[in-house]
């Protein structure tokens, strides 16, 4: 019981520090790009509060964990206004990009904190020490695979607005109307996952690339620690 209070105590403050900073990034970048919105509604915060969604970062997450299903979930969104980008069409996915972008960043972060730790190492770890290594190892893979996830080209994940950017005109105009059904796509997402946890659909298709790029951050880390 007590390490797995202690491994909550370190997973919930790894992933609130990712989803906020990921959050925050979209805002920060709309702003740069001339949408003042999530500015005017105070969301250019790092209080987890205001980026918490009862349902995405609460019921559901709890319970895919619940009933044994891979669990995920998602913050309430920075608002964010096309219409009020200085070029909506790039600024879209510069905005969308800054999200997964930050991510990655946080996970770099995370692989040099874990290589100067290791410097400090003459023993194997134990205690505090081991506690804190395990933190930075999970820090590492949540930002990993919130990065890549959000970068699934499904509405309205943010991999959507970058594709939807890089599409001919016509197309992206099509491809857009997607994101009228993007809340029922998610949902059935988490529909086939609940139901069918042993399905793999995002084990497989996220968590290959999530481990190669995680070796990557460790190589690094391992470098620092050498």
């Amino acid at each position: 019981m007590t390490e797995t209070l202690i491994l909550a105590a370190i997973l919930i403050p790894c992933l609130v520090i990712a989803i906020v900073f990921h959050e925050v990034a979209h805002g920060w970048t709309a702003l740069m790009l001339g949408d003042p919105t999530a500015k005017e509604q105070r969301r250019l915060s790092l209080n987890p509060l205001r980026h918490v969604d009862p349902v995405g970062t609460l019921i559901v997450p709890g319970a895919l964990a619940l009933f044994g299903g891979p669990v995920f979930g998602w913050a309430k969104p920075v608002p964010v206004r096309k219409n009020r980008l200085d070029n909506p069409r790039y600024g879209m996915m510069a905005v969308a990009a800054a999200g997964p972008g930050t991510n990655l960043v946080l996970a770099g972060i995370g692989a040099v904190a874990l290589g100067l730790v290791g410097t400090t190492l003459t023993l194997p770890p134990s205690g505090a020490v081991e506690w804190v290594l395990t933190g930075l190892n999970y820090f590492i893979v949540i930002n990993i695979f919130l990065a890549l996830f959000n970068l699934l080209p499904i509405p309205p994940f943010d991999g959507s607005h970058i594709v939807e950017g890089l599409l001919p005109r016509s197309m992206a105009a099509q491809y857009a109307r997607l994101q009228q059904i993007g809340m029922f796509l998610l949902i059935a997402l988490i529909a086939i996952t609940w139901a069918f946890p042993d399905s793999g659909i995002i084990e497989n298709v996220v968590l290959p690339p999530v481990e190669w790029l995680r070796e990557k951050y460790l190589a690094l880390a391992l470098w620092i620690a050498n």
